[in-house]
């Protein structure tokens, strides 16, 4: 719960998994059983990779749109960040197999795009609408206390010293067309785990000291990869680094839960892995 009197739902990778989203949305009653809004004044932010791996990427979009839509008739808020598969699914649209320079051998998003889990019936049924969506939202937020972001990653502020500034350069670079550029966004946002190990409280709270903020909450990182379990042993966020950082990608795609986590989490900070 927000200081403003709202509940505030964050929900993490859900990876063309529109039926888990569905489900799991229901049990946090912000959608009835038609999969309309009810959320009421309720603020839901997605955390981003709506796309790849799983069946309708694009059906989890169109779901979004709409609940962006209905929430704002009843006073409720449905936002989205952009994630790296986002990235990748544009970037594959409007280049294709087209190579990116590089010193490092070939690059290019159709074949980093097949690499990734994207999915033919994805790009056949993305609109225009889908895009100019796409390419408007932004890469970081500050909602209440707390950071949210899509990667657990520094590499965002290669873009800006300020959240305002770093979505207007990202931004920037989707709306044009430097495949050199495009590439370095994709790139950066694949990078994770900046928040592990002996110094992850320290780092996690000079990202938070330039760009606002308590907890970082974060998608892209999958909680049992980081644990060290199975995923279906996932029953909820992970967090850790002090409790500076929330991880909340239940690893849906890999048979883990598609999670729904209300701010503030109230869950004390998991220490199992040493970190």
């Amino acid at each position: 719960m927000e200081e403003d009197g709202r509940s505030t739902f964050v929900v993490g990778d859900v990876h063309g998994h529109l039926d888990e989203l569905l489900g799991a949305l229901a049990d946090a009653g912000l959608v009835d059983d038609e999969a309309n809004w009810s959320g009421g004044d309720t603020h839901l932010w997605f955390l981003g990779d709506f796309v790849d791996r799983g069946p309708d990427g694009i059906g989890v979009i169109d779901l979004v749109m709409r609940l962006s839509a209905e929430a704002a008739e009843g006073g409720g808020h449905v936002e989205a960040l952009l994630g790296n598969h986002e990235i990748l699914l544009l970037g594959m649209h409007r280049f294709g197999d087209t190579e990116v320079p590089s010193d490092f051998g070939p690059r290019s998003f159709a074949r980093s795009w097949e690499m990734n889990g994207g999915q033919t019936t994805d790009q056949e049924a993305v609109t225009d609408e889908h895009i100019e969506w796409l390419s408007s939202r932004p890469a970081l937020a500050l909602v209440g206390d707390h950071l949210l972001m899509h990667s657990d990653t520094l590499e965002y502020l290669v873009w800006g010293g300020d959240i305002e500034e770093i979505n207007a350069g990202i931004q920037e670079v989707l709306h044009s067309d430097d495949i050199v550029e495009w590439w370095e966004v994709w790139r950066r946002l694949t990078t994770r785990h900046a928040f592990r190990g002996p110094a992850g409280a320290e780092v996690a709270g000079e990202l938070l000291t330039v760009l606002g903020g308590d907890q970082v909450v974060h998608g892209h990182s999958v909680i049992a990869d980081q644990l060290g379990v199975p995923p279906d042993q996932i029953d909820g966020p992970y967090s850790y680094a002090d409790g500076r950082a929330l991880g909340v990608d239940g690893g849906v795609f890999v048979g883990g839960p598609c999670l729904v986590v209300e701010l503030p989490f109230d869950g004390k900070p998991d220490t199992e892995d040493g970190e």
